[in-house]
């Protein structure tokens, strides 16, 4: 559903200044969806639980096989810094605890929770975080706690995010509503029907940080969220809404610091070398709904579309239901094709229908055979130079991919700052010889930082 909200009333002047360079413009593919409302989706009679579902350590399984558990109970604890706990999504009885596949090809620790029929599902409360009287790392001890990580896809530990280190300032709290990803409305629907939550948990995120004021970024495409929000700010509550042209990959946190503060992260920097601590708005939303009750996270929205499903829509899904009770649930196609966990250009396609829903799962799009038309032939580059119009970080995508079909990760790495590479698919899309660009760059950022990793233990040893 598209907004008749007038654009212009909602540009600020940093927007009118101007967005990030490059960039692309990908069909959005989200009108069947933005209008949906957020729906609650059917318990599954089996859970399968990874304890990896997170950047860093996995969590460290503290139940035992033919235990019954309560929803919202602890499962696996968190396991250092690095790690966040993991909660039950069901009312249930433990029945195994064994390798479980993930959408990585690996088999990780897991346990697999059958529901109970009868249960009324209901989440207990634990113990609070008082907004009042915590401390900024009481804070941020609740919030690891609840197990809560990035929910835009990176799942990253959000406690972690959101320490200022000692010497750093942070001036502006962001909160990333772009949801630049085609296909995706889940951030969209969480702004018009979560506000509240939204704004308690900006609430916790500036005591946290210590920021004076926040931001909340959304772009022209979701007016409707932007007017929704921005008429609701509680008259205390130091926050405003910033709209920013559409462009991908709007979304990432260093383009929306540059579109909205004119700041640019540095290379190999993180936004709070320039003072700002971005925060996805459904992550921001989960701190405000969980802390206040001392629960943890056990369910997530998850948009569910694409041409292969005929039940769309935004659903409230509890972690991890498999994705083949899912499709099953909204009728996917049989001639499916391909299925991505998060959206087409930074998500990723799946190999194993058994894997199920994880905290980072954000979006799933289905296509069938009719849909995917896949290159016949990768062509050698013609040096168009349409991959570096197109790439946000201005690299030479080019030059790498050359690089990388020769093996010199260093000398990409090096000269070339391979690592500022994040993967936002736009040097693919624009690639008119089909070569996967962004393929050949993380299987060579995975073997730089593996030597990055082995250089450091030997110089640890000598």
């Amino acid at each position: 559903m598209r907004s008749s909200i007038n654009f212009s009333q909602f540009f600020s002047g940093n927007a009118r200044r101007g967005t990030f360079k490059h960039g692309v413009h990908p069909p959005e593919n989200k009108d069947e969806t933005n209008g949906l409302p957020i729906r609650q989706f059917p318990f599954s009679p089996l859970i399968i639980l990874p304890t990896v579902q997170n950047i860093g350590s996995p969590s460290e399984i503290v139940v035992r096989e033919g235990q019954e558990v309560n929803r919202g109970q602890l499962l696996a604890k968190a396991t250092g810094y690095m790690s966040v706990p993991l909660h039950s999504p069901e009312s249930g009885i433990i029945r195994k605890i064994k390798n479980v596949p993930t959408i990585s090809g690996k088999m990780v620790p897991g346990i697999y929770l059958e529901a109970l029929p009868s249960s009324t599902q209901e989440v207990m409360d634990g113990t609070p975080v008082e907004l009042e009287s915590a401390t900024r790392e009481e804070i941020l001890q609740g919030i690891q706690d609840a197990g809560i990580v990035g929910l835009g896809g990176a799942a990253f530990p959000t406690h972690v995010k959101l320490k200022v280190p000692d010497g750093k300032v942070c001036e502006y709290l962001m909160i990333n509503g772009i949801e630049c990803e085609p296909y995706l409305t889940t951030d969209h629907r969480v702004m018009l029907e979560q506000a509240d939550d939204i704004f308690m948990g900006i609430r916790y995120l500036l005591k946290s940080t210590g920021a004076p004021k926040a931001i909340i970024g959304i772009e022209a495409n979701k007016l409707d969220a932007a007017e929704h929000l921005r008429s609701n700010i509680p008259e205390d509550l130091p926050v405003t809404v910033e709209v920013v042209p559409v462009k991908y990959p709007q979304g990432s946190e260093k383009m929306l610091i540059t579109s909205v503060l004119g700041r640019e992260v540095p290379s190999g920097g993180l936004p709070i070398d320039v003072g700002v601590v971005v925060a996805n708005v459904a992550t921001t939303a989960e701190i405000g709904r969980l802390l206040p009750h001392g629960r943890g996270i056990q369910e997530r929205v998850i948009t569910i579309t694409g041409p292969g499903v005929k039940k769309k829509g935004n659903y409230l899904v509890p972690i991890g239901t498999p994705l083949r009770y899912v499709l099953e649930q909204v009728e996917a196609a049989e001639n499916i094709s391909e299925v991505y966990m998060g959206g087409p250009m930074m998500g990723v396609a799946v190999s194993n229908l058994d894997i199920s829903i994880v905290k980072g799962t954000s979006g799933i799009v289905v296509f069938t055979s009719e849909d995917v038309k896949r290159p016949t032939k990768i062509y050698p580059c013609i040096k168009c130079g349409a991959c570096v119009d197109a790439c946000p970080m201005t690299l030479n995508p080019s030059k790498l991919g050359i690089l990388a079909k020769f093996e010199s990760y260093d000398l990409m790495a090096d000269e070339y700052n391979l690592l500022d590479c994040f993967e936002c698919g736009s040097c693919s899309y624009v690639c008119p010889s089909h070569i996967p660009l962004v393929q050949y760059f993380r299987l060579s950022k995975s073997i730089v930082r593996k030597r990055i990793v082995a250089r450091k233990e030997l110089e640890y040893v000598q």
